[in-house]
């Protein structure tokens, strides 16, 4: 049996040059100079942040970034720089083959406002805080009382279902938690107070009080409350 065979030298030949072009690939790769910076915003909220603010903190700290290769950057650093900024909400920095520098950026998505004695300033989708901004004002809820009293995951997943619904986006304007961790909302439109309770059976509470306005709303009776429980999930309270 020949092992030196056409067969066997040209399978050597191929995997020689296979390895060969990935190696010169690479080494061209790693070596490729940073044309340019980009920086792309993905998601529904595109508000708060401008390329420019993203872009300096891609370049801060490689000011002569056109003469860098790209096997010098520390993209998991760059990454990490970026991640740190109050109004982003997850960053990945990667150099496409092309040799451009980019920024894939989610920001947060502010669902409350909270006015305290410390000043004001945004919850996020995850219940933390976001700073206010200048070029930017979100209509969303505001908050007051005894916030830390309520879990923020808790008081976020009731903030999420009021900004994720139209309805109770336009209908609930502000949320203020109670020392025992219940919630008060006020209507946009109306003077009634909505007693939420705790932060339990939530979408059931939300299910009821909007079945609850269209009813009254199509009697003419909205005017005539005062009050709306919605602690009873399986009937809603109304105090003229």
């Amino acid at each position: 049996m020949k092992i030196f065979n056409w067969t066997n030298i040209r399978l050597v030949l191929m995997i020689s040059l296979v390895i060969f072009l990935y190696s010169f690939t690479s080494y061209r790769n790693e070596h490729r100079k940073i044309k340019k910076t980009e920086v792309v915003f993905v998601g529904k909220n595109t508000l708060f942040l401008k390329e420019e603010m993203v872009n300096k903190l891609l370049i801060e700290k490689n000011q002569y970034l056109k003469t860098i290769n790209k096997v010098d950057l520390d993209l998991k650093k760059l990454e990490l720089s970026i991640n740190k900024q109050q109004m982003i909400q997850k960053a990945d920095v990667f150099v496409s083959v092309d040799g451009v520098l980019k920024a894939v950026v989610k920001q947060k998505t502010p669902v409350g406002r909270v006015f305290n004695e410390t000043g004001s300033f945004y919850i996020d989708y995850e219940g933390n805080r976001m700073p206010l901004l200048e070029n930017y004002t979100a209509r969303v809820p505001l908050l007051s009382g005894k916030i830390a009293v309520v879990k923020k995951k808790k008081l976020s997943e009731v903030l999420r279902m009021i900004n994720e619904d139209e309805f109770l986006k336009k209908n609930i304007i502000g949320v203020q938690v109670l020392p025992n961790g219940s919630l008060i909302m006020a209507n946009r439109n109306y003077d009634f107070q909505i007693d939420f309770g705790r932060t339990i059976n939530i979408e059931k509470k939300f299910k009821n009080y909007k079945a609850f306005f269209q009813k009254a709303i199509s009697d003419s009776t909205l005017n005539k409350y005062k009050r709306i429980n919605l602690k009873f999930t399986k009937q809603v309270v109304c105090i003229k």
